[in-house]
């Protein structure tokens, strides 16, 4: 079986490749490393979009790109989510990012028990969880920039956004949870 490297996939790539960059950029001794760390993840949320809609609408879906397309977001977000914790070393930022980063490895897991089982339509992403990632996304674009922007308080306005997105993402897991154990138990 020969993987096929499509546009999307390419562009999953380039996401995964922005990852270290975005680590370098985010310790630069400059003072604009927070506008830069933070287009770079822009960037990488545009192609995230970008993938997905072209591989639906050019009809150039692959087994491999499906695989790629969550691990390169999950990936992006932990790894980001990491690099913020560390930097304000902030307990009520810290729990958030934990919650956030655990549901991301346990539903993971899950939805490969799933497949083994030939489930994994029962876990298949919702609504919910695209609202989750949405308010996942702004929140870390939100914390990378951290200075306020027009009187706009954007590093608290982060941390709400953070703790919301913690609540989603808990929200969505236990309705994946129960999803999963009610076909289980079937």
């Amino acid at each position: 079986m020969a993987i096929r490297f499509t546009i999307p996939t390419y562009l999953t790539l380039l996401r995964i490749a922005l990852i270290p960059l975005l680590a370098v950029v985010f310790y630069l001794p400059w003072q604009y490393s927070n506008i830069a760390s933070t287009l770079i993840f822009l960037i990488a949320g545009v192609t995230d979009w970008l993938d997905g809609y072209l591989a639906r609408k050019m009809n150039m879906q692959t087994a491999f790109g499906a695989f790629l397309d969550p691990v390169a977001d999950k990936l992006m977000v932990a790894i980001v989510l990491v690099l913020i914790v560390q930097e304000q070393g902030n307990p009520f930022l810290a729990v958030p990012a934990a919650v956030i980063i655990g549901r991301e490895i346990a539903i993971a897991s899950l939805r490969e028990w799933m497949a083994e089982i030939g489930q994994r339509a029962k876990v298949k992403v919702s609504v919910l969880g695209k609202w989750k990632t949405t308010a996942q996304m702004t929140a870390v674009s939100l914390l990378l920039y951290r200075e306020d922007l027009f009187g706009l308080p954007i590093n608290s306005m982060g941390y709400w956004l953070l703790y919301l997105s913690a609540i989603l993402t808990l929200w969505s897991m236990v309705n994946y949870l129960v999803a999963a154990f009610s076909t289980i138990s079937e």
